[in-house]
């Protein structure tokens, strides 16, 4: 396996993570004010809490991130018993 990073300046190279970098600014870090450095891990956590437990993705067939991994280690789980 071979390590490359993006090239500076192109951050369309991984379109994913720009998209999600996007929604913890505009749904967590700029409707907060944060008063300390706990502060800012306290309401970042429960932003990340929800975003895996609670949340459905379409992308993830309108799973939830946690239910999405659990179904595919439920899978995997299934297959090696075969």
């Amino acid at each position: 396996m071979k390590l490359e990073f993006i090239r500076p300046g192109k951050p369309t190279q991984n379109a994913v993570i720009e998209s999600f970098n996007g929604r913890l600014r505009d749904e967590c870090l700029n409707v907060n004010e944060f008063a300390s450095i706990e502060d800012a891990k306290q309401k970042i956590e429960l932003w990340r809490q929800d975003y895996n437990h609670h949340r459905p993705h379409s992308s993830l067939g309108h799973l939830t991130p946690n239910k999405f991994a659990m179904q595919g280690r439920e899978i995997a789980s299934e297959t090696a018993k075969l």
